[in-house]
């Protein structure tokens, strides 16, 4: 009987070690699985980001563009808008001045 206790405590060990050996095939494998995946992650991430700093480039040199003929457009608007003030003034002036004496001369009772 014993020697049948003997080959059983074999096979256990036996089957120990083989499951151990699974065990760890698994582990292996789980851990390079998981470094993959973080490879990967990180890759895809450099990718967004580099994407997103592009797409960020492109519209911050589009607004840039924008942004000198916006200025000076309006620089021009503005110089036209005072020299129509200044030929309106101009032209008004005399009047003006006119008015101002009459007004001033002028002692009512």
């Amino acid at each position: 009987m014993e020697s049948n206790h003997g080959g059983g405590i074999q096979q256990l060990l036996a089957a120990e070690h083989e499951a151990q050996q699974i065990v760890n095939a698994a582990r292996t494998a789980k851990m390079t699985r998981l470094k993959q995946a973080k490879d990967e992650a990180e890759t895809e991430i450099a990718e967004h980001k580099t994407s997103t700093e592009q797409g960020f480039q492109r519209k911050l040199e589009a607004t840039s563009g924008d942004s000198g003929a916006n200025v000076k457009r309006l620089e021009q608007e503005t110089d036209a808008k005072i020299e129509q003030l200044k030929n309106e003034a101009s032209r008004i002036s005399k009047g003006v001045v006119e008015m101002l004496l009459k007004n001033v001369t002028t002692v009512n009772n």
